[in-house]
């Protein structure tokens, strides 16, 4: 299973209304992972199932939004539609 895309990100202090201070993770950059096939979606397609399909692993629905940087992979995709899935 791979792990969190949000493991050993660095943490920064963010100041708080009550002068406390809150552990955030800093802002990720996601730089597109390269697609390894070109998928035409189809009617009933999820992002899980897509990812548990393509990269045997449905909590990495993450890695195919990184591979489709202008897509938004989290709400119905458009039958038709033609998304990267990543090898990776």
């Amino acid at each position: 299973m791979t792990a969190s895309r949000y493991d050993g990100q660095t943490t920064i202090a963010v100041a708080q209304d009550d002068g406390t201070t809150r552990p955030m993770g800093v802002p990720r950059i996601a730089a597109p992972l390269p697609a390894a096939i070109r998928y035409q979606v189809r009617e009933g397609d999820r992002i899980d199932l897509l990812a548990n399909a393509g990269l045997g692993d449905s909590t990495g629905w993450w890695r195919i939004g990184d591979a489709n940087p202008f897509a938004d992979v989290l709400r119905d995709t458009e039958p038709g539609t033609i998304i990267g899935i990543p090898s990776e």
